[in-house]
């Protein structure tokens, strides 16, 4: 007798999200899921997501935002195991917008004025010299 180890149809969602590599833990993208950050749209109806045990299937469509930035991921079939980030890319199809950086902040370098802020220990020196006693 062969066992030959087919692919499921349908999975948690919390173990799809860790075998894909969005998370490092199931820990954590459980935690993620629960707090309502989810949302699944599955035959033209989207809806939130807050179990962690809330099955997936091949062509449904997660939405949610990590690291600021929007992912659209479309679920092309469910993992057997966490594998490694070559078979997770296999996993989904990203149809997320090009990911926008943050306006850089221009902020110039600190440069202090000679006489401004609190004085060196050779500034010091050179008070208590002109100093009169």
């Amino acid at each position: 007798m062969s066992e030959t180890s087919a692919a499921p149809t349908s999975q948690r969602i919390d173990r799809w999200l860790w075998c894909a590599r969005f998370f490092k833990t199931r820990t954590l993208a459980a935690k993620f899921v629960q707090d309502g950050h989810v949302r699944i749209t599955r035959n033209d109806q989207t809806i939130r997501v807050e179990k962690p045990s809330t099955t997936v299937r091949e062509r449904d469509v997660l939405v949610f935002t990590r690291a600021d930035q929007l992912r659209i991921i479309e679920i092309l079939k469910c993992a057997d195991r966490r594998g490694p980030a070559s078979e997770a890319q296999a996993l989904y199809a990203d149809q997320s917008p090009p990911h926008q950086p943050k306006a850089e902040r221009i902020v110039p370098p600190f440069v202090r004025d000679k006489g401004a802020g609190r004085p060196t220990k050779k500034d010091r020196r050179e008070l208590d010299a002109i100093k009169p006693n």
